[in-house]
């Protein structure tokens, strides 16, 4: 992944540089992250038609992992060296 294409990840959806399995990607993980139990019958056949029985247990490993990762750092107060808005999740008060 290109630096450029990095600063456009939260433009996922639409921006031009990212392929359809990126965004499908992208997408997995975004629900992933806000919503997991709302992935859906409808969400899970498009990933399984686009990803093999490997890349998919890896993509959701590596969202758990990223997820329970900044969890953690959140807990213990770690990285707070920029601010970003990582999703679309309210910031802090």
């Amino acid at each position: 992944m290109t630096e450029e294409l990095y600063e456009h990840v939260n433009q996922y959806h639409d921006h031009p540089d990212f392929t359809p399995r990126e965004r499908l990607a992208a997408r997995f993980a975004e629900q992933f992250a806000l919503d997991h139990t709302g992935i859906d019958d409808e969400l899970w056949e498009r990933m399984r038609a686009e990803f093999s029985d490997v890349e998919l247990l890896e993509l959701t490993i590596t969202c758990g992992f990223c997820v329970g990762i900044g969890r953690a750092f959140q807990v213990l107060d770690i990285a707070r060296d920029f601010d970003v808005l990582w999703s679309r999740e309210p910031p802090e008060s």
